[in-house]
């Protein structure tokens, strides 16, 4: 029986911040259990916020300069959050903060320089996860089914909804994981136009109708039809749906996109034998669309409790971490396309001062 101290990095898609998730894995011979000792979330502040918002935009040398410093503000970020845990972590897994994302023409990008962050809070460090697999020509996404199938294989099926909702189940004792739709960066864009950082409990979507020629604009992308593998990135909003939310007003564009989320997951898991439904991420805090889920859907829907709800991605990509370490597989190839499994992951020890 082995042990691993472990700190999970994640930012996602909708800016909300950075998780940082301190867990204690023991495992052995494929069989891992976890513990969340710690974990916290850090706001962005402004600057950091329109600067990953806007990066997307941003020359390929500008990129370059984001991706170190953004790796030395996260390497920054751990050591306070290690120093206020008072603990010693073996490593650190992060995924980074994704730019791009275009598996079709094999390249993704996750900013947050490995190195830089391992130099500023001295732990040896374990991120890019994805781009092996695209390079072989996979999604490279999702990465989270692994830590389902090991954590979570009490449930059914495992829904995230952060920026992007996405599920994975298992089918004759195969993964199956895709991107169903975008989510919090959308339903967060439209109530940030109201100056809020988002919709608490989706009241104003309570309060908003579904346009029915909104539904249908959001529905019809050929994406919807497209078998799995799939996946999205920040581009698929920024490109498809923004400038169509931009006509209507805040509440009915809410209502509909809510409904628009809740429509696709039950379109997903039509297929699948009744069973309970683990949901996780920020959307899992969203009554109204927990509400609008259940009624598209015939499985029973699970929300946990707040720390695996806020922080099983985090934790996920510990494990990610430790997996990489330990020579094993952490992304599925039935989940991704690829031809094969990988282990995947770049490894940086911290450099002593006098070399950073």
């Amino acid at each position: 029986m082995k042990e691993s101290l472990a700190i999970g990095l994640m930012s996602g898609s909708s800016l909300d911040g950075i998780d940082l998730a301190l867990v204690r894995f023991t495992y052995s011979e494929g069989h891992y259990s976890y513990s969340i000792i710690n974990a916290t979330t850090l706001p962005y502040p402004e600057e950091w916020q329109q600067r990953l918002a806007n990066a997307f935009l941003s020359k390929p040398e500008d990129l370059v300069t984001l991706d170190k410093e953004y790796g030395a503000y996260l390497g920054q970020r751990v050591s306070e959050f290690v120093k206020q845990c008072q603990v010693n972590p073996d490593f650190v897994a992060s995924h980074g903060h994704t730019i791009f994302h275009k598996p079709e023409l094999r390249y993704t990008l996750q900013i947050g320089d490995g190195q830089a962050l391992a130099d500023h809070c001295g732990i040896l460090t374990v991120n890019d996860f994805r781009t092996e697999d695209v390079s072989k020509g996979g999604q490279g996404a999702p990465l989270v089914p692994i830590g389902d199938k090991l954590l979570f294989s009490d449930y059914d099926i495992c829904l995230n909804i952060g920026g992007i909702a996405n599920l994975s189940y298992e089918v004759n004792g195969q993964r199956i994981a895709y991107d169903i739709c975008i989510a919090n960066q959308a339903l967060n864009w439209l109530a940030q136009r109201e100056g809020l950082a988002y919709d608490k409990d989706g009241l104003m979507a309570r309060q908003g109708r579904v346009n029915e020629l909104l539904m249908q604009q959001l529905n019809d992308n050929p994406f919807f039809q497209q078998a799995p593998p799939k996946s999205l990135g920040r581009e698929f909003f920024e490109t498809y749906q923004k400038q169509v939310l931009e006509a209507y007003n805040t509440s009915d564009a809410l209502a509909t996109f809510v409904e628009h989320i809740a429509l696709q997951i039950g379109q997903s898991t039509a297929m699948l034998t009744q069973g309970k439904m683990l949901i996780t991420g920020g959307g899992a805090r969203n009554k109204y669309l927990i509400e609008r889920i259940q009624k598209h859907t015939k499985h029973q829907v699970v929300v946990p409790d707040h720390e695996t709800v806020d922080y099983k991605e985090a934790l996920i990509f510990a494990l990610l971490g430790l997996l990489r370490l330990e020579g094993q597989t952490n992304v599925l190839c039935s989940v991704t396309g690829a031809p094969t499994d990988s282990c995947s992951g770049k490894i940086w020890h911290p450099q002593p001062k006098n070399q950073q």
